[in-house]
Order: structure tokens, then C-alpha cells, then sequence
């Protein structure tokens, strides 16, 4: 097996551990950090269900009012019924506690929830370790389920591994099945229906061939026990032109024995190069670029990612801003949304005293819709990141 050099490989290793944690919402661990739960302003005002869904009641528009907003996004339909074709997956963090709630009130909606809680750890003596066993909770996934055929697959992320440990894993078979033993065993204890793996983005773009055979190898021992794998990829396409670390033939490797790829088309834009969260012409691009065949069976096995975050951008930089935030924006500067019609995205602009104007993208019934639109033209699944960020009404849509 051809290999870098090891200090290049450690450095490569680093900084894509640093990019992921810093920027990739999906790759963090399930431990607190500053997008904990925030208290909205909004809180009091209780939630209402409604006979009729958002659609009908004409709120799924170009020119949002925030009056409007503020006044309804806790309100659902008792519609319950599922509108999407195939896969939909949704993530559940314990650092956004809401996620949890919106798990068990719109299950129907979704076939698979993930809870962010399992890191793989290697130990001693080739043994491998599962931790985050404190974040499962049996009660809330009887819950989910009940009387549902909802799939719950824990994420599952290869969290502190170095180039060596990598590299023992890649190049000794009877690890790859001690590996594989440890998970299946683990998920039977817990009464979990598989797992969702992220890798890839780890790597760097290295390694590929070998972690494509390490998947191939986990998918072969979840099959046998009648479990699923859903494996997290990169982008294909990097602010629209770079290519990325998950390209065609990777797909091709690994598509005929994996049920479904979560795709992280989120993140499009930075605090360094500020702009829409995921343009719809990307995401496009996104899917039909790893597997451009449209009439391909496997399309439907790629989960477009729709984020429930936003960005709020100033010339200092930008951080991430969750429902509750916006929700507070709104409040206290009563902006103007304005519709991107390129990037499919609202934003809007405002200015504290004393300081330079902010951008705010921020997702709106409008833009969710036209994601979910986009995956069904496409044939493709739906994976969203997260369901304890966004607003209680966007799940009238699903």
C-alpha cells in the first residue's frame, strides 16, 4: 500500500480535524459548546397546531413578513402524513435539546433519526471502544418509534484517530473485522437499527481506496444482521468549481453497498467569503456530479443535506446562528427579507449601534421548500442538519 509520509499525513490529519470542527457542522462530537440551546424570546408564546398546513395558509412566499414570522413559526399542521418520496433523515444533537422534541412530534416524517451520540475510539492491543453510551436515551427512542417504523441510527464518528491508527485499521484485515464485530455487537445491545459513519472527511481526500474497502467491510457485517449503514460525504464540488474529497468513482465503489450517503451540501460559504448557505444551482451540481445518471438506481440513496442553521456575517467574520437567535434578530431590528433568487436563499441586513452592517442567511419556508423540491426532481433522499436548529412549522413541508 502506497502511504505519505507520516509527518505530512499527521499534518493533513490536523488540519482537516480543525477545518471539520471549525466550520463542518456535522463532524462535531456529542460534547456541549457554544451553540448550546438558547432561550428565544419567543418561548412564551405557545406552540398551535393548525387543521391547515403552512402552504395553505399562504405563508410559503418570496416576501415573508417578520410580523408574520415571529407569530407562527411555532405553529404546525395536524397533518401528519409524510410528502417526501424515500429516505429522509434527520439529526438530533444533545447540545440542541429541542431536536429531541421535534423527534417524537413529527417522527411520521421522517424514516430514519440520527442522534449525534457514539465516538469509535482504537485502544490497546487492537481493541476498538465505543463511547457517548451516557448521551443514549431508551425512553426517547421507545418513543420515536412507537407504533412508527422510524430507524434509529446513531452517528458514529472516528474521533481522535491518527495516521497510525488509521493506517493499522487499512492494512490489517483482521482488524477491519474486529472493528466490525465491536459495532455490530454494540448496536445489538442497544436496540439500534445501524449506523451513520463519518470518515471520510477525516482523511483529507487520502486514503480513499482503503477507507472504501473498511466501509465495504462494516456494511457487509450490519447487512448480515439485518442493520443499515449510512455513510456522511464531502461535497463533490467546492464553492462550485474545486473538486472535492468524494468524487464519481468513489460513489461508484461504494454505492452498490451502502443503503444511503448523507451529502453535506451546507457550508457553501464562510466568514472569510461570506454569502448563501447552500445555492441551489450547487447542490444541483452537487448530486448530478457523483452520480449523473438520473435513471440510476442508486440516486436515491444520496440524502441531499439541507442545514436548519444560518450565518450571521459582519466584517469582523461570522458565526453560526440557530432558530432561536434568528428569532431574536427579528425581533429587536425588524428587518427586511430579501429573496436571493440565485442562491434560492432569504437574507436580510442590520446594524447595532457603533458597529459595521451585518448579513444574516437564514432558512425560510420558502427556501425549504425549494430544497425539497430539488431532491424530489433529483430522485435523491433528504438528510437535514439539524432538527432541534430550525423552526417548528418547516416540518409542515416534510
Amino acid at each position: 500500500m502506497a502511504c505519505l509520509h507520516l509527518n505530512h499525513f499527521i499534518f493533513i490529519l490536523l488540519v482537516n480535524e480543525f477545518i471539520c470542527l471549525s466550520n463542518s457542522t456535522l463532524s462535531k462530537t456529542g460534547k456541549s459548546n457554544k451553540k448550546r440551546e438558547e432561550k428565544s424570546i419567543q418561548e412564551p408564546i405557545p406552540a398551535v397546531q393548525h387543521d391547515l398546513t403552512v402552504v395553505e395558509r399562504k405563508l410559503v412566499v418570496t416576501d415573508p413578513k417578520v410580523k408574520d414570522i415571529l407569530r407562527e413559526h411555532a405553529s404546525y399542521s395536524t397533518q401528519k402524513e409524510k410528502h417526501l418520496n424515500g429516505f429522509t433523515l434527520g439529526y438530533v444533537t444533545p447540545w440542541n435539546s429541542h431536536g429531541y422534541d421535534v423527534a417524537k412530534m413529527f417522527a411520521d416524517k421522517f424514516t430514519h433519526i440520527s442522534p449525534v451520540w457514539l465516538q469509535l475510539k482504537r485502544g490497546q492491543g487492537g481493541s476498538f471502544t465505543i463511547e457517548g453510551v451516557h448521551d443514549i436515551d431508551k425512553g426517547w427512542m421507545a418513543d420515536v418509534k412507537k407504533n412508527r417504523t422510524t430507524f434509529i441510527v446513531p452517528r458514529l464518528l472516528f474521533d481522535g484517530w491518527r495516521s497510525n491508527d488509521y493506517q493499522a485499521v487499512f492494512s490489517e484485515e483482521k482488524l477491519q473485522h474486529k472493528l466490525s464485530s465491536t459495532l455490530v455487537k454494540f448496536l445489538k445491545t442497544h436496540r439500534f437499527d445501524g449506523i451513520v459513519v463519518e470518515i471520510w472527511s477525516q482523511l483529507g481526500g487520502h486514503y480513499k481506496s482503503e477507507a472504501a474497502d473498511l466501509l465495504i467491510h462494516i456494511a457487509s457485517s450490519l447487512h448480515e444482521a439485518d442493520m443499515e449503514i449510512i455513510v456522511v460525504i464531502p461535497p463533490a464540488l467546492n464553492q462550485g468549481v474545486r473538486k472535492g474529497f468524494f468524487l464519481e468513482e468513489d460513489f461508484n465503489k461504494l454505492a452498490p453497498h451502502i443503503d444511503a450517503f448523507s451529502l453535506m451540501t451546507y457550508d457553501f460559504s464562510q466568514p472569510g467569503r461570506p454569502g448563501a448557505n447552500s445555492p441551489v444551482n450547487w447542490v444541483r451540481e452537487c448530486v448530478q456530479s457523483i452520480c449523473p445518471d438520473a435513471d440510476s438506481p442508486w440516486r436515491r440513496k444520496i440524502l441531499l443535506g439541507l442545514n436548519f442553521y444560518g450565518y450571521d456575517y459582519s466584517p469582523r467574520g461570522g458565526e453560526p446562528i440557530i432558530g432561536s437567535k434568528y428569532l431574536e434578530l427579528l425581533q429587536s431590528f425588524k428587518p427586511k427579507l430579501t429573496w436571493d433568487k440565485n442562491a434560492a436563499e432569504h437574507l436580510f441586513k442590520y446594524q447595532v449601534s457603533g458597529e459595521l452592517e451585518h448579513v444574516v442567511f437564514f432558512p425560510t419556508l420558502l427556501s425549504v421548500r425549494t430544497r425539497l423540491e430539488l431532491a424530489q426532481s433529483l430522485g435523491a433522499g433528504l438528510a437535514i442538519w439539524e432538527i432541534g436548529q430550525g423552526l417548528d412549522y418547516f416540518y409542515d413541508l416534510l
